[in-house]
């Protein structure tokens, strides 16, 4: 029997910081609240509906990037790390939501992008008109051209958003010129994170947002920002955040060590050892403040490899991607979870637990289905559609067996409501760099960025804006999802997700001694018993006879004392 304490995971109850334990909801600023009208989301309408926030009973609060930009990758394009974009308003909002937050008992969380910048940076800016080995060039990655008159791009490598890493200048002189590497669009050129004037200027950016009161940060791409020297060539491309399709592609009979290796050379661009160099350099900062943490977007696999990212003196937290990705199936769960609370255990962090985010496929949308593209392509009119009931049913027991585990946990925003994927978005909307640079093979991650529905049928947007205006359009199912339906509707989604918070809290969950539970399992359940409460999730089959004891939440609304719990449905029980 496999029992994780707190021992195991170094940190007693009375000991744990707010980071080890907390729920933290990622807003995506576009699409929470329009306070103005104009059919963007903004700092303003996140400050109005914060109430909403601390009545579902969260910790803290991740947002996406409201930094200066073109927004032609939604706001991970930062022209000026240091100011609001005029999309979401200004510095003054900022801190307005910040001194309202605080009222609450909410912290913000700041997304950093340290990888790139955009393209219309001053320092980018400057590069293009210096000459060729220039200190302005060398704060990106700018090379020459293969080929007699370097007509060919400096090495083979993709861009995740699909065609070549790397875009050719046209010098000042108006000759072609060298090529600068892209990991991502045309449009966010890659820092040189070798150079030392970078690394200062980003030790800048942090203290910025901390003086100002940020509780924190998201690091984006965490694991991209060095580069193997020489930037050689791939054998063989893999245009995904990891370098991997799923943590199930890369099963080898390899030790950890022979596969990070590996992996490393395979992948030049992702989790090379000098990162974390950075990680020490950007932590080392934010402990000269009270309070504050960060977490790593790191998808690196294996488990043990994304452990290295938390280790003392590096992040406080890293995305456990590796979870995100195991599907609704008994067995992948155990061994995820079971592994995880093992590797994060063994450098004294604590495991973090998220199913959703701007990136992936909603999963009450990803369950319905038994394949699903990979990360970053979503799903489009062409695919088949979902069975959208069978989803949400899984996504609600995925997301009830997720909050009872011990340590962090993220919700994306609308997972509250059971939002599913906009899976019919008609293209003339679409906005995300996979969709233009794929030509339309790949749809990209619009559809889970659609704007929330907060009060039913109020206008077009269902609330989302006062004037009905909406960045993106909502689908039509949009409208039975929406707040002002599932507020105080027993056996809502929303007050699922409300119950399961105050009682996740109410134990002390987050903290909690973590210990399978294989006398309640069988071949269709799985059980765990963390602080007393019972968690137990059916997957398949017929129902099951729940044990006795006192029901403090569950995804079935009409399961009773000594009741039956059917597939695809899981019960909290104090035995």
């Amino acid at each position: 029997m496999v029992q994780i304490t707190n021992d195991v995971l170094a940190h007693s109850r009375k000991d744990a910081e707010w980071w080890r334990t907390s729920v933290i909801y990622q807003i995506y600023p576009r699409s929470f609240a329009d306070g103005n009208g104009d059919g963007m989301g903004d700092l303003q309408g996140v400050t109005q509906r914060l109430e909403s926030l601390a009545e579902l009973g969260v910790d803290a609060i991740w947002f996406s990037p409201f930094f200066t930009s073109p927004q032609k990758d939604a706001g991970y394009d930062v022209a000026n790390y240091k100011d609001i974009d005029p999309l979401f308003g200004n510095l003054a909002d900022f801190d307005a939501l910040v001194a309202k937050a605080k009222t609450l008992g909410l912290r913000i969380i700041v997304d950093l992008v340290p990888n790139h910048s955009s393209d219309q940076h001053v320092w980018f800016q400057a590069a293009l008109k210096a000459a060729p080995g220039s200190v302005e060039r060398n704060r990106y990655i700018f090379r020459d051209g293969k080929g007699e008159n370097g007509e060919l791009p400096p090495n083979n490598w993709e861009s995740v958003f699909g065609g070549a890493a790397w875009s050719r200048i046209t010098e000042p002189d108006g000759s072609l010129g060298q090529w600068y590497l892209h990991i991502f669009d045309s449009t966010q050129p890659d820092f040189n994170w070798q150079n030392e004037e970078v690394r200062i200027e980003f030790d800048s950016v942090l203290r910025f947002w901390l003086d100002r009161g940020a509780a924190g940060f998201r690091i984006d791409v965490a694991h991209g920002m060095i580069k193997v020297d020489g930037l050689p060539d791939v054998v063989a491309n893999n245009s995904t955040m990891s370098g991997q399709d799923s943590p199930d592609a890369i099963k080898t009979k390899e030790t950890d060590e022979e596969l990070i290796a590996r992996l490393q050379v395979e992948n030049p661009f992702w989790g090379q050892n000098g990162v974390h160099e950075i990680n020490k350099r950007f932590r080392a900062i934010l402990d000269e403040y009270d309070d504050r943490a960060m977490c790593g977007e790191a998808w690196v696999h294996p488990l043990s490899r994304m452990a290295r990212w938390v280790r003392p003196g590096e992040y406080h937290q890293t995305f456990n991607f590796g979870y995100l990705e195991t599907p609704w199936d008994k067995d992948k769960l155990h061994n995820v979870v079971t592994e995880s609370l093992k590797e994060f255990g063994a450098v004294g962090a604590p495991s973090t637990w998220v199913l959703s985010n701007h990136d992936v496929i909603r999963h009450a949308t990803r369950m319905a289905y038994d394949q699903i593209p990979k990360q970053g392509d979503g799903i489009g009119p062409k695919y088949e559609q979902p069975d959208e009931a069978k989803g949400l049913r899984r996504a609600r027991a995925a997301s009830a067996f997720m909050l009872g585990l011990p340590g962090g946990a993220y919700i994306y925003q609308g997972e509250e409501l059971g939002l599913p994927e906009h899976t019919t978005l008609d293209n003339q909307f679409r906005e995300d760099p996979t969709f233009f640079r794929t030509k339309g093979e790949r749809v990209g991650r619009d559809g889970c960025r659609v704007p929330l529905p907060w009060e039913a049928g109020a206008n077009e947007s269902n609330g989302f804006s006062a004037t009905g205006k909406s960045w993106l359009p909502q689908p039509s199912s949009y409208k039975r999802y929406a707040r002002s339906e599932q507020e105080g509707a027993a056996g809502s989604t929303l007050e699922l997700y409300k119950q399961l918070l105050k009682k996740r809290k109410a134990h002390d969950m987050g903290n909690g001694e973590f210990r399978w539970a294989p006398e309640f399992m069988d071949e269709s359940t799985l059980a765990y018993i963390n602080n007393g409460i019972l968690v137990l999730s059916n997957f398949k089959g017929d129902p099951v006879v729940i044990p006795a004891g006192e029901i403090l939440a569950t995804t079935q609304h009409d399961l009773t004392i000594e009741g039956e719990l059917e597939h695809d449905n899981t019960v909290w029980i104090r035995l």
